[in-house]
């Protein structure tokens, strides 16, 4: 059956995806810009026979998922920010246990306690951990409504696939601007669990999870498995767009809403006459170097646009070492402050200038 579109709000949107993905079981507590995501599943939820429970705070609430996904079910909680810091340690355990869980991540500017406006200040949180030892958070980034919702199915599936905590990671703009959109139908595969879920023991061999084992070898072999699924991850469930990239000498690299605005401005760059192009990362984490890296051998230089101090800057430039004669350039607002066409289509001409003079030694565009 086809389905319309309707006029939604991003919160809203990611909420009615978890319900479409088949979600069972939600847990979590209230924080700005992401509250509306609680509040509509503590209505539709119970309606559907699924578990809601509104946690004491954040540190049950991630816990409470650990829980409900060892059993195999679907299951999500969601926050932001600060909130998602007190989180770390359960995520951790989440990724060593090789639990299937969705952590919603509504970004909002810090550090500390912050505003409500909407950031990207939490890129190193989502792609790098606070959790203790050897893991990723497997993350994806929307630039828009629709995305919320496709990518809610992403996130779901991958982490049933592969046994793995996955964030969706938005911001407070995403979270609470309305656009039209489709909430189809959940588009992948069942994932069958029953081999490994703790479902009741009765007529099978009692099992356990746990992230430790007492044998240092069996830790160690545990831990590359992780990580070997990690790599299948990047293979097969890389999602990125290309935007004007064949013929461009400068690229800009963005992820999330501000990319959407930094596309704008290399249309307008692309009128007056500049050769630019936009790669957006939509799977941040892995982060897709290889890709990074051919874009860098066809071009002159990159102009990364984020709305924090450089995060995502550190993987562009990891991801290019050893390509040479290539200008690296930054262009970013920390706490909330949000950038228009008009000041990113100015500094690509910066940039694009820079970077013509440091290949031809003039100033010629």
């Amino acid at each position: 059956m086809k389905r319309e579109k309707q006029l939604l709000k991003g919160n809203y949107a990611i909420a009615e995806a978890a319900i479409e993905a088949g979600c069972q079981s939600y847990f979590g507590y209230p924080i700005t810009p992401q509250s509306e995501i609680g509040e509509y599943l503590s209505t539709k939820m119970p309606e559907l026979g699924r578990a809601f429970v509104s946690s004491e705070s954040e540190v049950a609430a991630i816990n409470m998922l650990l829980g409900a996904g060892s059993t195999g079910v679907k299951a999500m909680t969601s926050s932001s920010s600060c909130a998602v810091a007190l989180m770390q340690e359960g995520l951790s355990f989440i990724a060593g246990d090789e639990i299937p869980c969705v952590l919603v991540s509504v970004m909002r500017a810090g550090p500390g306690l912050g505003y409500i406006y909407p950031s990207q200040g939490d890129y190193f949180q989502a792609t790098k951990g606070g959790g203790n030892g050897d893991y990723k958070l497997v993350t994806y980034a929307p630039a828009s409504v629709q995305e919320c919702i496709d990518l809610t199915y992403k996130c779901f599936y991958v982490s049933q696939k592969y046994r793995t905590p996955v964030c969706l990671l938005a911001d407070g703009m995403l979270g609470q601007m309305m656009e039209p959109a489709v909430v189809g139908e959940y588009p992948y595969e069942e994932i069958d669990q029953s081999d490994w879920a703790l479902s009741g023991a009765k007529d099978r061999e009692p099992r356990y999870i746990a992230s430790i084992e007492r044998d240092q070898e069996t830790l160690r072999q545990r831990v590359e498995k992780i990580f070997e699924k990690y790599n299948k991850i990047l293979e097969k469930e890389n999602v990125f767009e290309k935007y004007e990239i064949e013929g461009a000498k400068l690229v800009i690299t963005a992820f999330g809403s501000i990319a959407r605005i930094a596309k704008a401005a290399v249309k307008m760059a692309r009128k007056n006459g500049l050769e630019v192009g936009l790669f957006r990362p939509v799977l941040l984490n892995p982060f897709p170097e290889k890709i990074v890296k051919e874009i860098a051998q066809k071009i002159d230089g990159f102009l990364d646009i984020e709305l924090n101090c450089g995060q995502m800057l550190q993987d562009i430039k990891a991801s290019i070492a050893g390509v040479a004669n290539i200008t690296v350039e930054f262009y970013g607002r920390p706490a909330g402050v949000m950038m228009t066409v008009e000041e990113i289509y100015k500094q690509i001409e910066i940039t694009y200038k820079k970077m013509i003079e440091k290949k031809y030694g003039t100033a010629c565009i």
